[in-house]
């Protein structure tokens, strides 16, 4: 039998419930719901380029980059990963094995404990030729 399990973040709540399998292996949870006040950022898709336009060819360094360039439109914002409800990831020819890069990914990004909501979109191409990852986040801003 499951049991539900939560993380209280400023302004907003993560829960995995009951009666839903357990999608922390694959770096997300399964709802969130904001408090009441609270702020919204949305932060347009991030790719793997760096600062000088430069995207390199590997799916892992693309999303490794992805999260650096998350986080930089985060603190722009004033928030950081703890405050994102949530993720939609674009992948190009997504596979299993880019799903266990994604969660490791995630993991190394996010940290421990539950990750934001999440949805994944296999996709045939992305904006950029060469363009394997792509990722767009809601951020919570508390009051």
């Amino acid at each position: 039998m499951s049991t539900t399990t939560s993380a209280q973040r400023p302004g907003f709540t993560l829960t995995n419930p009951a009666g839903l399998y357990d999608p922390a292996p694959n770096g997300y949870s399964h709802l969130a719901v904001l408090q009441p006040g609270a702020r919204l950022a949305f932060i347009a898709g991030q790719g793997g380029e760096s600062e000088k336009g430069e995207l390199p060819a590997d799916f892992r360094a693309q999303v490794r980059q992805a999260f650096v360039n998350l986080r930089i439109a985060l603190e722009a914002a004033g928030a950081g990963t703890q405050d994102v409800a949530k993720l939609t990831v674009l992948i190009v020819d997504h596979s299993e094995e880019k799903l266990h890069v994604l969660g490791n990914e995630l993991a190394s990004a996010f940290g421990p404990g539950l990750k934001p909501t999440c949805t994944l979109i296999p996709v045939p191409r992305l904006a950029l030729d060469g363009m394997l990852f792509e990722v767009e986040a809601v951020a919570v801003l508390a009051g």
